[in-house]
């Protein structure tokens, strides 16, 4: 029922190798309209990823700017003095390979993980873009945020039809002709009545894991509180 990241990702992946120089990343990023791309091994294992953020502190951190009294606003000095990799910023403006410019260890997700867990990775992380990797870690391709979206565009009969066949008809349910669902712009809607208060209950869980649904509204009714 959950949409899994190998359903959305791009598999046509633009990456870079260590050695690669800082003006052949900053091309990639431009040809491709990427905001970040992996760094890969000669094996094709990914190494770490480098964004525009990354190349960006190259023009920050330029020593002209400082002879001349200019100082970074107040909240980027904040954010770097907080950053995780404390001096990185810096480090990352003297660099000239993706290797010296990348983010290490990569931030990646499995072809086989759920929309949400990538979702939830995505927002933990504070990064906009994944790379997919299989079990060994070799690149197989990549996923955004817009990639993520995708999955809220299935249509409504799509959505009403897995929750009556999936959960209704082919789950544990005898009754399913006593229940109805509706579904209006990805919001189900369950009504009728159930045998116990705790099949209903968990055909509303079941029907907000299907992909594609925004919400639902629980109308369903029941003859035994279990």
């Amino acid at each position: 029922m959950r949409a899994k990241v190998k359903d959305v990702m791009s598999t046509e992946v633009a990456s870079v190798n260590g050695s690669s120089p800082f003006k052949d990343v900053a091309e990639v990023l431009i040809a491709h309209g990427v905001s970040a791309v992996p760094v890969v091994d000669g094996e094709g294992h990914v190494i770490g990823v480098v964004s525009e953020a990354d190349l960006l502190h190259k023009e920050e951190f330029k020593e002209q700017y400082y002879r001349e009294g200019y100082q970074p606003p107040l909240r980027a000095r904040l954010r770097h003095r907080l950053s995780r990799d404390g001096g990185g910023a810096r480090d990352k403006a003297r660099g000239d390979t993706a290797a010296a410019l990348m983010t290490a260890p990569a931030v990646t997700v499995r072809p086989h993980a759920s929309i949400v867990s990538a979702m939830r990775l995505m927002e933990e992380q504070g990064v906009k873009r994944l790379p997919v990797v299989d079990e060994e870690g070799i690149l197989e391709g990549i996923v955004s945020r817009h990639d993520l979206l995708k999955v809220f565009l299935r249509s409504d009969a799509d959505i009403a039809g897995e929750v009556r066949e999936d959960i209704l008809e082919h789950s544990l349910w005898t009754e399913p002709h006593d229940t109805a669902v509706t579904v209006r712009d990805g919001v189900v809607t369950l009504s009728g009545r159930m045998r116990r208060r705790g099949d209903a209950r968990l055909v509303a869980r079941m029907t907000r894991r299907v992909s594609g649904v925004v919400d639902v509204i629980d109308e369903l009714e029941w003859d035994v509180d279990d």
